[in-house]
């Protein structure tokens, strides 16, 4: 297999599909979901008060080699140049070994909340002292998950501070495997609540997971051919452009963003909850005490541009939507992951290569220059436009650099009454 593919973005839809079915194996019944989407009974399935449901484009970001591996990334979005600015940026790192990532595990936190202590130093010292107890009584509601070698592995407590209390609140760390783990992690915290209010005498309140996943850090990191990303200056402008966001949270916050685009594209398409991997990626920006850049970028010896990218990334292949939505299943399929670490690294892999498509956009021609080409095509179809006309009015509209709406519907009126 190869994600080098010269004039993939050229293809037609089928032939695109065509050969990821052939690359990946899929069957015509993965195939078929890739074109159809979500069934409206199983929609109604998974959640309530069904009527309908939307359809996001699911693209494949090309170029990618992770840790040695050949890989298209499947990506769910709206937004026009997200996955074409991936695939881009992601051949500038290909010749020079591709992304490299690694994870401390697959750990999450659960927390529960003990209110009402008179004495909040003794009662988290009695917690400890039933460690045991509490670990044992956890594990006994989800034996599947110690079976596979997880399960409550430890616990911590934590004195916080309130304008009312001192609260004690035990926090579950619990290795939660191939899961995303907040099904796991929540009945945990819930069951063995009033064992913790009768070690306490307290009050329990909260019993729910953290998305602030600190011990499910993923790293990624790559080198970036400086010849490819347009010469010295460029380089040297994106390592401004990330002190410039590392330094200041206006910035930081639309750095973080580029960031997500492709983290949540690839985290949507993999049927992955968008908004914890958000939660917890924007709360460890802000660990220091101040919001800041995800990734860091440097020059390395040889004059290449080296990124680095950390943050708490919680997604699992099992449970949830992972395995009922069929899109989302034949999207895990194409990448071929056999752990939601792999997972994990894959997802990590596009946010880095995903900064750096914008930050070397800003660096040089401007963020609107490819964006507008490509959102011209939405604005053509609102204008009318079918067919070959669509791109007829894009290739005029770039020629004139005029992207207004108006002018589009101007020049879409004039090539339909040909």
């Amino acid at each position: 297999m190869t994600s080098r593919i010269k004039g993939f973005y050229l293809l037609s839809v089928e032939e695109r599909i065509k050969l990821i079915a052939e690359q990946s194996n899929l069957t015509n019944e993965e195939v078929e979901a890739l074109k159809s989407g979500l069934p409206l009974e199983l929609a109604d399935a998974m959640v309530e008060n069904v009527i309908g449901h939307i359809s996001v484009p699911l693209g494949v970001a090309a170029n990618f080699k992770v840790n040695g591996k050949e890989v298209f990334i499947p990506m769910a979005t709206e937004e026009p140049s997200v996955i074409a600015a991936a695939s881009n940026a992601a051949r500038a790192a290909y010749e020079l070994g591709g992304i490299f990532t690694s994870s401390s595990g697959t750990v999450m936190r659960g927390q529960i909340q003990v209110l009402n202590i008179g004495d909040p130093h003794g009662a988290r010292a009695k917690i400890f002292e039933h460690k045991d107890e509490i670990i044992e009584h956890c594990n006994a509601k989800d034996p599947t998950l110690v079976k596979l070698g997880g399960g409550v592995k430890d616990i911590e407590v934590h004195l916080i501070d309130t304008a009312k209390e001192t609260m004690v609140v035990v926090h579950l760390i619990v290795d939660t495997k191939d899961a995303m783990g907040a099904n796991a992690v929540n009945t945990m915290a819930e069951s063995v609540s009033p064992l913790i209010e009768r070690i306490t005498n307290g009050r329990v309140v909260l019993r729910i997971i953290s998305n602030l996943a600190d011990k499910r850090i993923v790293r990624a990191r790559g080198e970036f051919s400086t010849d490819m990303l347009g010469g010295m200056e460029i380089a040297k402008n994106i390592v401004s452009a990330y002190e410039f966001a590392d330094a200041d949270p206006y910035r930081a916050a639309t750095h973080n963003k580029g960031v997500m685009n492709g983290i949540t594209a690839a985290v949507l398409a993999s049927g992955n909850d968008t908004r914890a991997v958000e939660a917890g990626a924007h709360a460890y920006a802000a660990r220091t005490g101040r919001y800041r850049s995800l990734t860091t970028w440097e020059l390395n010896k040889e004059g290449n541009l080296v990124g680095t990218l950390e943050l708490p990334l919680a997604v699992g292949i099992v449970g949830g939507a992972t395995k009922t939505h069929p899109v989302a299943k034949a999207a895990l399929k194409i990448m071929g992951v056999q752990s939601a670490e792999e997972l994990a690294g894959y997802i990590a892999a596009v946010g880095l290569v995903e900064n750096l498509a914008s930050l070397r956009a800003l660096s040089a021609e401007g963020i609107q220059s490819g964006h507008m080409r490509l959102h011209a095509k939405n604005l053509a179809v609102m204008a009318g436009a079918t067919g070959d006309i669509i791109d007829r009015v894009v290739q005029q509209a770039v020629e004139e650099k005029d992207f207004r709406y108006d002018r589009i519907l101007e020049i879409t009126n004039s090539l339909r009454g040909e």
